[in-house]
């Protein structure tokens, strides 16, 4: 990356904490370029950059001032108090009602689970693809078989040992993307009618996997900020036999909550001490808008009983279908299962992730594409803040790309997701992601995606219908003013 980038994202991450406070004067150039060792250019160039970014502001022979953040009257949600009784899950006819026409690229992608496919390099990946098919080895096809591309679980562990996880590349299983990891993973700890225990509100898919194996969900009080608390984890190991965790700790799906690493410590721990082995859901690891990625749980790790699946859909590789399970003591037998499921994973796709990790292009990507969301993520919030009824409640996420959205008293989100479908725009209502699929306490929340925003001019005018619909009175926004009724336009448009 260009020395000026480097400074601008450091400099970045001081406002972010706080270390550098609105108003602040930051150093001259000349101060700058003495104490970092670079160029009054480079100096130029990174508060050129962190002026476009909003975050500092030039005053004519002031120099340069950290801009305050514009004030923020909305409230984060709440966690909302989960039953402590195990149930069934039954939610997979609601999701493929929803989410059934999130494929049809006419309709507003809010209700997404994926970003824009345009932030990825992805014809850098092909090329990477296509020079590791020529060199490749016949041989090798069947050596790789199982447990994966070897060059590929090297580079894996690699990286993980350079974010402070130590993971053995024998440990590591991959898979057909994280579902086939979280998949094989909860066949491997459970069995027909045990409890697994988690979050609320949770991914949709989790609670589709615990349906599709005869299993019931005991679900874990989630706070939009902090995640799960370890002692109301304690409160239902101590009032159930759990045979399994299902937890996303970084940048929670569908809420965007980041556990504080103390949190995480205490949690990993807790569950080792009980026997209680963790399925960690991390594919929205690599996407925090910080300086640092969030440790995930299994770096506390020492019983062998975080089963840590990610993969590269979400930072670098849609479609491609790559994803991993670091398995601890579990490795052989998941290994085992991988082999009777599916035997192995597509070749070429493993072997042009392996090629792009090779050559070093992944970190310089994750920064671009890290600055984009954080930017989005920014926008939207800002945009719903405007455009939605008073009272409206919106997460202040660190990563990841969903913002979770809590309407006033009275607001039912399954609704609005009806009335905005007729209009073209997706969004995925809060019954989405509870056990029984008709929560109360979620039917005002919604997960708005902001993976969309840069690519796509029908973002806007859809917050925009979303807010009137969702208004007490019809027409209503948070300002006050009058809009007009809802129309069918160029940008919102009713699906084929």
């Amino acid at each position: 990356m260009p020395l000026y980038t480097d400074l601008a994202d450091e400099l970045a991450d001081a406002i972010r904490r706080g270390a550098l406070r609105p108003g602040e004067r930051l150093p001259s150039v000349r101060q700058a370029r003495a104490s970092r060792q670079v160029s009054a250019a480079t100096v130029f160039q990174a508060y050129d950059l962190l002026e476009s970014r909003g975050l500092i502001e030039s005053r004519p022979r002031s120099g340069f001032f950290v801009r305050a953040a514009r004030a923020s009257s909305a409230a984060e949600p709440q966690a909302a108090p989960a039953s402590p009784e195990a149930t069934e899950v039954s939610i997979g006819d609601l999701v493929m009602q929803v989410l059934g026409s999130t494929r049809d690229r006419d309709v507003v992608p809010l209700g997404s689970a994926f970003p824009s496919p345009r932030l990825f390099p992805l014809r850098e990946l092909a090329r990477c693809g296509a020079r590791a098919l020529r060199a490749l080895d016949p041989d090798r096809l069947l050596e790789d078989l199982s447990a994966g591309n070897e060059r590929l679980r090297h580079q894996i562990a690699r990286r993980q040992a350079l974010a402070g996880i130590a993971v053995d590349p024998d440990e590591i299983v991959i898979t057909h993307g994280a579902m086939e990891a979280l998949d094989l993973s909860l066949r491997l700890l459970t069995r027909p009618g045990d409890i697994v225990a988690v979050e609320s509100p949770t991914f949709y898919a989790a609670l589709q996997a615990l349906e599709r194996h005869g299993l019931r969900a005991v679900e874990l009080p989630t706070d939009p900020r902090d995640g799960v608390d370890p002692d109301a984890l304690a409160r239902v190991l101590e009032r159930h036999r759990v045979a399994a965790c299902w937890l996303m700790p970084n940048f929670q799906n569908p809420l965007g909550s980041l556990m504080p690493e103390e949190r995480k410590r205490a949690l990993v721990a807790w569950l080792a001490q009980h026997g209680v082995p963790l399925i960690e859901d991390d594919v929205y690891g690599e996407l925090h808008h910080g300086s640092r990625r969030p440790l995930p749980a299994k770096a506390f790790d020492t019983a062998g009983e975080v089963l840590h699946c990610t993969s590269f859909s979400k930072c670098l590789a849609p479609g491609y279908r790559v994803g991993w399970v670091a398995a601890g003591r579990h490795a052989p037998a998941l290994r085992r299962l991988k082999t009777l499921t599916s035997l192995a994973t597509a070749v070429p796709s493993q072997l042009a992730i392996a090629e792009y990790l090779a050559q070093g292009g992944f970190d310089r990507h994750l920064r671009g594409l890290r600055r984009q969301l954080a930017v989005q993520q920014a926008q939207m919030h800002a945009q719903v803040e405007a455009l939605f009824p008073a009272g409206t409640r919106l997460a202040r996420p660190q990563g990841g790309y969903f913002l979770w959205v809590e309407l006033p008293e009275g607001g039912d989100s399954l609704a609005l997701q009806a009335q905005a479908a007729t209009l073209g725009i997706s969004l995925a209502p809060g019954a989405l992601f509870s056990a029984s699929g008709a929560d109360r306490r979620l039917r005002r929340g919604l997960r708005l995606n902001f993976g969309h925003a840069p690519n796509d001019a029908r973002i806007a005018p859809a917050l925009e219908a979303l807010g009137r619909l969702c208004s007490p009175i019809r027409g209503t926004h948070r300002s006050g003013t009058r809009a007009t009724a809802v129309e069918s336009t160029t940008a919102v448009q009713t699906p084929r």
